[in-house]
Formats: structure tokens, C-alpha cells, sequence
């Protein structure tokens, strides 16, 4: 059964899980490095994106070899949050967040997931399962976040800190949204068991 208990954190799916969450110095300590900073915001972008396709990578796999785990299932959104999160942390030390974005955006995280933990506790994680919009919130600061990780002209053409800039307000939209969404879901059941 031990080892039983321990092939579940080494399953493929679960290492790339964990490699998002080794990402998130590796993705910090690039702007300390001593180089250009156009060098250091493409490495940053490349890792970013490169760690955050991850995240569809290990769910396809977990799949598609039978390596479905409940701790997978915990430890796959943790990573994801930690990540964005880091990157939205680093954005706003290099001011190219506002702070009340990054708010947003790490608060409702963890609104989210402590609503999440007492519905469970409750019985009633059902009326707080995953919807379609907290999917797209999900989405949202995945594509804003590189163009504010690369923060230059793209193809000569696309300025990054102008569209990462609307996609990330983008993104704080839908997350708000999401959370009202979700309290609502909750709503009813909070108002049963406080009879």
C-alpha cells in the first residue's frame, strides 16, 4: 500500500505537475540575472509559457495513461495558482500590473478556494464544481500574462504591454465575475445550513 502511496507522486503526470511549482524561482530569479532586459523577458515569456502548457499536459496524460490521482486532482489546480500568481507578483514589482489587478486576481484565489474547501466540508462541493466561466477566467491571465512577460513589439507589429495590458483587466473582469457566479451557486446551501 506504501508504495502504492508513493508511485502516485511519481507518476509523469504528477512530476509535471510539481514542475510548475519548481518553475516559479526558476521564472523569479530571470530578472536577476545580469543580461539585457529584453533577454531576461523573452526567457521569463518562454518559461512561463512552456510551464503553464504544462497544465493541460499532465490533466491530457493523467488521462490517457490511467494515472488519475485524488492528490493529482488537489495538487494540479495548487500549481497552477502558484504559478499565476508568482507571475503576477513579479508583473507588479516590474510595474506592468496595477496592484488592484493583481488583487483581484490573487484574492479571488483564495475566496474561491476557501469557499471551495467549506462547501466540501459541508457535503455540497457540487454546487461550487468547475463552470465553463471559471475556465475562461482561467484562461484570461494565461495568454495576458506573457505579453506582460515579454513587454515589447512582437513581429515588429504587436505591442505586448498594450494588448497584455487590456488582457489582463480582461481577466480581472472575468474573475470577478466568476466569483459571484460561484457565491451564488453557494448561496442557497450557506442559507439551508445556517437555519
Amino acid at each position: 500500500m506504501r508504495v502504492q502511496n508513493a508511485a502516485m507522486f511519481l507518476t509523469v503526470p504528477t512530476l509535471l505537475t510539481w514542475a510548475r511549482i519548481v518553475a516559479i524561482p526558476l521564472l523569479v530569479g530571470v530578472f536577476y540575472l545580469p543580461m539585457g532586459g529584453a533577454m531576461r523577458n523573452l526567457i521569463a515569456t518562454a518559461l512561463f509559457v512552456v510551464f503553464a502548457l504544462t497544465d493541460w499536459l499532465d490533466g491530457y496524460l493523467a488521462r490517457r495513461l490511467n494515472q488519475t490521482s485524488s492528490f493529482g486532482a488537489f495538487l494540479d489546480p495548487v500549481a497552477d495558482k502558484f504559478l499565476v500568481c508568482a507571475a503576477l507578483l513579479v508583473l507588479v514589482h516590474l510595474d506592468r500590473v496595477d496592484v488592484f489587478v493583481a488583487l483581484i486576481i490573487i484574492g479571488r484565489e483564495i475566496a474561491i478556494s476557501a469557499l471551495r474547501e467549506w462547501m466540501a466540508h459541508l457535503g455540497a462541493s457540487r454546487s461550487v464544481a468547475v463552470h465553463m466561466l471559471g475556465k475562461l477566467k482561467t484562461t484570461a491571465p494565461r495568454i495576458a500574462i506573457p505579453f506582460l512577460l515579454f513587454d515589447g513589439e512582437l513581429f515588429g507589429v504587436i505591442d505586448t504591454h498594450v494588448w497584455g495590458s487590456v488582457l489582463i483587466w480582461i481577466a480581472a473582469v472575468l474573475t470577478i465575475w466568476s466569483m459571484i457566479y460561484y457565491l451564488q451557486r453557494a448561496l442557497p446551501e450557506i442559507r439551508a445550513r445556517a437555519r
